[in-house]
């Protein structure tokens, strides 16, 4: 029986060394384009990362495509399915890093934390001398993350390597392992080589992040409390990679939980009740008027210039 959901949706990285990433950006582009595949890649001299999708055909052709970059031949990617294309365009951007700590010396190849693969993971951080750190920004620890882990309350990656230092003493008191857990994987292969720079001895990451654990793990085993933030218009998925019941505020691009969907500050696309107040009239008419016109567009099939997703640097 076919697969109800016909779009594949695609999360990829790879840190590797690209002496020239701009040489591969339009190439990249042209092919992904040529299939109809949507979504945004990073190129940076680091690496790869992004978020495709596409049927299944054009996913594969975009995949060998990427494989055929150098050092990407045993590129790892994680899948889910979804019901109509969540993204509205192809973008293949520049960037100065794939996942930005703005910590250069730190070395995502070469001194990273051990990999613990998701079967693995729970009776890892049941480990009492272990301590749990969830490297995601705070608006997406909102959504969900794991039982006991800390929550650094950050509001940018770049914060993370500021926050640990402040925080390391009390952190490892008493401590001597540190587990760390993202979305796909990405930001721990940072975080984990900035411990690891910081002369701390045992980092763990899970292995293909929250994704592949909720894909992996049963929901009757799972340590997962919530759903799980992602960077294109599904906004949250749950376990085995279910859409989840966040909507997107398209003014201020947070996730909006069920309950906030009920208060009266929640307007779709136009305002929540997290950024509501920090929003004039004129700004909400502007956000009113846009959100009609891509409804509009919808209507008549086509695709509103204006249209917006989840993806946030």
């Amino acid at each position: 029986m076919s697969d109800p959901l016909p779009i594949r949706v695609v999360a990829l990285y790879r840190f590797t060394s690209f002496a020239d990433p701009a040489a591969l950006r339009g190439p990249l582009a042209q092919t992904c384009c040529s299939l109809g595949v949507k979504g945004t890649l990073l190129l940076a001299p680091e690496g790869i990362n992004g978020t495709i999708a596409g049927t299944d055909a054009a996913i594969d052709g975009a995949l060998a495509a990427i494989r055929a970059l150098p050092g990407c031949a045993e590129l790892e990617h994680k899948e889910s399915r979804a019901a109509t294309m969540p993204f509205h365009r192809m973008k293949v951007r520049l960037k100065q890093e794939i996942v930005t700590m703005g910590e250069p010396e730190v070395d995502p190849v070469g001194q990273v934390g051990a990999y613990v693969a998701p079967e693995d993971w729970n009776d890892l951080i049941a480990d009492p001398e272990v301590v749990l750190i969830d490297t995601r920004n705070a608006y997406e620890v909102a959504v969900g993350t794991f039982e006991g882990a800390v929550d650094p309350q950050t509001e940018s990656f770049r914060d993370f390597p500021r926050w640990f230092r402040e925080h390391r003493d009390e952190l490892l008191a008493g401590k001597s392992k540190v587990a760390m857990f993202c979305t796909g994987g990405i930001r721990c292969e940072k975080a984990t080589a900035l411990l690891r720079a910081e002369g701390v001895d045992e980092v763990y990451h899970l292995k293909g992040g929250i994704l592949k654990y909720l894909e992996t793990v049963p929901e009757t085993d799972s340590r997962w409390n919530g759903e799980c933030f992602v960077f294109d218009q599904r906004v949250a998925v749950g376990h085995g990679l279910a859409p989840g019941s966040h909507a997107l505020c398209h003014a201020c691009r947070m996730p909006v939980s069920v309950a906030d969907q009920a208060s009266p500050l929640f307007e779709e696309g136009v305002s929540c009740p997290a950024c509501y107040h920090q929003r004039s009239d004129e700004d909400r008419a502007r956000y009113a008027e846009r959100h009609r016109q891509e409804k509009l567009a919808k209507a008549r099939g086509q695709e509103h210039v204006g249209a917006t997703t989840a993806s946030r640097d």
